[in-house]
């Protein structure tokens, strides 16, 4: 599902009505968590988490004229969606957070390599994703990332 939207909070105003409170809940603990440097906007039509141009000026290695994501929440058609990059290429970021799920929800772990899916909007573990937000600084994210690109066959960023 794409939202249309300028800004995230223009894209809070577009969501499912039903979803608003959860995915402002969800904004706000991302934003209270996340280490200095990343910069909250828009980014693939979702409420992204980036590192600017004017810390990393390569961008992104896919499309350079984009700052470099780090994460994103979205509302999509059936679930409310938290990307993050870090867990994707850090498996030691992966462990713990797959280890520490079960504390927060007793619903299984949804989750793709990098989106971590919320079907109902209050099992949303809101404490742990903010956790998950604090844990890879914006040094620590460009190091990797640029070890993951640098390195063909292992797992891209």
């Amino acid at each position: 599902m794409t939202i249309d939207a300028k800004s995230p909070d223009d894209y809070l105003t577009k969501v499912p009505e039903e979803r608003i409170s959860a995915m402002t809940k969800l904004r706000n603990v991302i934003l209270e968590n996340i280490p200095e440097g990343f910069e909250e906007c828009m980014n693939y039509g979702m409420i992204g988490y980036v590192v600017p141009h004017s810390t990393f000026p390569s961008g992104y290695h896919c499309d350079p004229k984009l700052p470099l994501p780090f994460m994103n929440i979205a509302s999509q058609k059936n679930f409310i969606a938290v990307y993050h990059s870090g867990i994707y290429a850090d498996p030691n970021l992966m462990a713990w957070f797959v280890k520490e799920y079960p504390k927060y929800n007793s619903r299984k772990l949804d989750m793709g390599k990098s989106c971590i899916r919320f079907k109902k909007p209050d099992e949303i573990p809101f404490e742990l994703i903010g956790q998950l937000a604090s844990k890879m600084t914006v040094n620590q994210w460009i190091e990797m990332y640029q070890d993951k690109i640098s390195q063909p066959g292992k797992r891209k960023a």
